[in-house]
């Protein structure tokens, strides 16, 4: 009933009545297709369990219900690959822009190249794609860094570990690719030994806390790249006996309800999801409204100080 006010009273009635007793409800997919336009975002995001990105996606929900339009949510587990696979879904339910967290590697450029060639406009947030232009919304990774690695060295660590080592093809981000710079620049040097290529998740970096820690020279302090990477820390730090930090501190991103329960609490380099979240969707409903203002926006981290960061047991 597309007009309902130009039926007669009573032939409406019997529609409703009709509707009802059906439970009819209306395709809305082909109403896109009619009128051209879905009012569906896609967000894409790295991983659904994690809770940075339960967080981000939910304001983004919230978001963009309130500018009109729904939310189609997909992951690509870090990965360009999957991603091709879950875009080409997205499209097929005619998306009119997506909100991407990118995948690692190469295998869907294309395929987004030809999604912004068909109209669709696309902003990334959390991870930018090197040499491509959308627009995106990032947290200033190199700085958390770097005032993560600053705050460890004025507390007496020179032996620092960082989960996870920059690779340009699994793992070509900024926290890890800064990371030894930071170190530089304090006159320091990352530890070849404390070094791994891998992909951030919990049992990984447990895995490799276990190692790192059972070296003759284990570090005195770990930084933890992400929040997952953090509880796989801890995890293995408990395992082992160790006391944090009487003998190794412990730097965390993101703010993770967890890390205020232990005790003592994790020190964090906390991300403004929600505030970077209501930027990414503002820019879409914009450019969704016809703004075509390029934009790139920067957030800093939060040092948030508690119990898990001290001096070193000893200064070697």
């Amino acid at each position: 009933m597309r007009e309902p006010h130009l039926l007669h009273p009573e032939t409406l009635e019997r529609v409703r009545e009709a509707v009802a007793a059906l439970h009819y409800e209306p395709d809305l997919r082909a109403g896109a297709l009619r009128a051209g336009q879905s009012r569906t975002v896609g967000v894409m995001i790295g991983s659904i369990i994690e809770p940075f990105f339960a967080q981000l996606a939910r304001t983004l929900s919230h978001e963009l219900r309130r500018g009109g339009y729904n939310m189609l949510l997909s992951e690509n587990e870090y990965k360009s690959k999957q991603e091709l696979t879950e875009l080409r879904l997205l499209y097929g339910q005619r998306i009119d822009a997506l909100i991407l967290r990118p995948g690692y590697g190469d295998a869907s450029r294309d395929y987004l190249a030809r999604l912004r060639a068909r109209g669709v406009f696309i902003a990334q947030i959390d991870y930018r794609l090197p040499g491509v232009g959308y627009p995106s919304v990032m947290l200033d990774n190199a700085g958390a860094v770097r005032q993560g690695v600053s705050y460890l060295h004025a507390l007496g660590h020179r032996r620092i570990a960082a989960t996870g080592k920059y690779d340009p093809q699994m793992h070509p981000e900024e926290r890890s690719r800064t990371f030894p710079e930071a170190m530089r620049e304090l006159g320091l040097s990352a530890y070849p030994d404390y070094e791994r290529v891998m992909s951030l998740s919990e049992e990984n970096v447990y895995a490799y806390t276990l190692d790192v820690m059972r070296l003759p020279t284990p570090p005195t302090a770990i930084i933890a790249l992400t929040g997952a990477s953090a509880l796989g820390c801890y995890r293995a730090l408990q395992e082992l006996g160790l006391r944090v930090p009487a003998d190794v501190s412990l730097l965390a991103f993101d703010n993770y309800s967890w890390m205020n329960l232990v005790n003592p609490a994790i020190t964090v380099l906390e991300q403004p999801v929600g505030a970077m979240a209501r930027a990414v969707a503002s820019m879409t409903l914009s450019a969704l409204g016809g703004d075509t203002t390029q934009q790139n926006l920067v957030f800093p981290a939060r040092l948030i100080v508690r119990g898990s960061c001290g001096p070193p047991p000893q200064l070697d």
